[in-house]
């Protein structure tokens, strides 16, 4: 093997290869044989580690509250128990101001505060170092049989955003029908919001199912988007670090990346913090807002 050659055997990928392979889901089919999706959509495909990761992060969120639930006292509560409260409360308030059926509430606020901490342990995945977890796998991965492209962050994946969304459709047509019944939900959809004229039933009914599309679709989109973009970010950043780490010159101008992926990693990991909270509360608060919307008469 030429000197050339054996370079370039053992050179790091380029940028756009780093980002590529991050980018990449560990996809399975059905039959859960290794894949990679060529179509924009392909329902016989599911991303493996969006799923094991979402599922994990779901268990866990469900432990943390039913843990809080389990050591409250009546006493002056503990610091866990507190903050658990205080985002109980906050919760409930905000169903209070939407949905004026105290009966729904019992399964809303719940649901609206489990969706909450789910999404934001999902957002915090991006918190962890670009490629702590996949470094990992990389070894671990083909060991077991399993490509080694991981993404650690489920919600930076579109599937699962839809799927929130779409969770939370569900939610809103069952209490369609249940607080207005089968005729009146029906009558709605070609009433409104034009008005009960048969001449408008066609226009008011194709306005509601692309409203319904529309919440859906920019509901999980919100999500993903930004979410998809912060770890983006996150990779660009550790691009930097890279530079430095291999070019640990201080006379060439490559080494004074390593400034910048310091202090750019700072700043961006500060601020993503609030991003990662503030999506996680807007996802919560549409959910109350579109569930509150099913109970009001047009």
């Amino acid at each position: 093997m030429s000197a050339e050659a054996n370079a370039a055997h053992h050179a790091g990928p380029t940028p756009t290869e780093y980002i590529q392979h991050h980018l990449q889901h560990l996809q399975k089919t059905f039959s859960f044989e290794s894949t990679k999706q060529t179509s924009i959509v392909d329902f016989s495909v599911f991303n493996l580690d969006s799923l094991v990761f979402s599922v994990i992060l779901g268990v866990l969120g469900c432990w943390i509250l039913w843990l809080a639930a389990r050591r409250a006292t009546s006493g002056v509560p503990g610091r866990f128990q507190a903050a658990v409260e205080m985002l109980a409360e906050m919760v409930e308030n905000q169903a209070k101001g939407v949905i004026h059926n105290a009966q729904s509430r019992k399964l809303v606020s719940p649901l609206a505060l489990t969706v909450a901490l789910w999404i934001f342990l999902m957002n915090f995945m991006d918190m962890l170092p670009v490629d702590l977890l996949p470094a990992a796998w990389h070894t671990a991965g083909p060991a077991l049989g399993f490509k080694d492209y991981l993404r650690v962050v489920p919600t930076a994946d579109l599937s699962t955003t839809l799927g929130l969304s779409t969770s939370v459709l569900f939610v809103c047509l069952v209490y369609n029908v249940k607080i207005k019944g089968v005729g009146g939900w029906a009558h709605e959809l070609v009433a409104a919001p034009f008005g009960d004229k048969w001449f408008l039933y066609p226009v008011n009914f194709l306005m509601q199912m692309i409203e319904y599309v529309a919440k859906t679709v920019s509901h999980g989109m919100r999500l993903f988007g930004n979410m998809f973009a912060g770890e983006l970010v996150f990779m660009l950043i550790a691009l930097m670090g890279g530079v430095w780490a291999w070019q640990f010159n201080p006379a060439t101008a490559n080494f004074w990346l390593g400034v910048g992926h310091v202090v750019a990693g700072t700043v961006w990991t500060l601020f993503h913090i609030l991003v990662i909270t503030l999506q996680a509360f807007i996802f919560m608060m549409l959910t109350l807002i579109y569930a509150g919307q099913a109970h009001d008469a047009h």
